[in-house]
Parts: structure tokens; C-alpha cells; sequence
């Protein structure tokens, strides 16, 4: 199988053994969890989970892009929170960026994130 590791700066650099892309096959790109980190400070972004999601967001459409994609080019989205009470606050905020483009996704809570993160986010995109 044809395989390739996709790396960019304007997302943050992985923070174990693994890689913020892959794509395999020559066409599906598979993108690590995305916690809110900003990748020009390596720092974990606090406050509303519309302002960790965004980065999460973006973080994840950085490596997208960097595979040649966007964000119509996402097929598949999985979220993981730590409090599932903010899934509306949420699901408005992923909205604008996935809004007419709808991949499928699943949301699911979970008790802890690296760094203490409130959201990670992994995508499955076709380039």
C-alpha cells in the first residue's frame, strides 16, 4: 500500500510517536487527534470550548490542507470532549466550518485529554 506522512508547521507537532497525517492509498487522508494547542506557541489554548474547538478545528483543516485538501474534502469526523453538556455550544461552532459539506461524525465524551485539553479531534478526508 502507498503511504505518506503529511507534516505542516501552521498545526501543532505531535507530542508522541506518531505522525499528524497519513494519507494511504493515494487518497484518504487519515489525521491524528487534534487537541487545542497553538502551533506558534505549543500552547494549550484555555477558556470556552468555541475558542479550544476552533483551534482543534483549525488545527486539523491545517493538515488537511497541507495534503491538498478542504474542508469539503473531510469525510469523516470524530470529536472527543470532556463534557458532553457542551455539545450545542459545540455543534454551532463546527457549523461554519462543516456546514454544507456534513461529514459524518461522532461526538463522544470522555473523562481526560492530553495536556488536560476540553476537545481532541481526528478526521478521515479524501485528497
Amino acid at each position: 500500500m502507498e503511504r505518506k506522512i503529511v507534516s505542516t508547521d501552521n498545526a501543532p507537532h505531535p507530542i508522541g510517536p506518531y505522525s499528524q497525517g497519513v494519507i494511504g492509498g493515494g487518497r484518504l487522508i487519515f489525521v491524528s487527534g487534534q487537541i487545542p494547542v497553538d502551533p506558534r506557541t505549543g500552547k494549550l489554548v484555555e477558556g470556552s470550548i468555541e475558542e479550544a474547538a476552533r483551534v482543534a478545528i483549525e488545527n486539523v483543516l491545517a493538515i488537511v490542507r497541507a495534503a491538498g485538501g478542504s474542508p469539503d474534502n473531510v469525510v469523516k469526523v470524530t470529536v472527543y470532549m470532556t463534557d458532553i453538556t457542551d455539545f450545542e455550544s459545540f455543534n454551532r461552532l463546527y457549523e461554519e466550518y462543516f456546514g454544507t459539506s456534513r461529514p459524518a461524525r461522532a461526538v463522544v465524551e470522555v473523562s481526560r485529554l492530553p495536556k488536560g485539553a476540553k476537545i481532541e479531534i481526528e478526521a478521515v478526508a479524501v485528497v
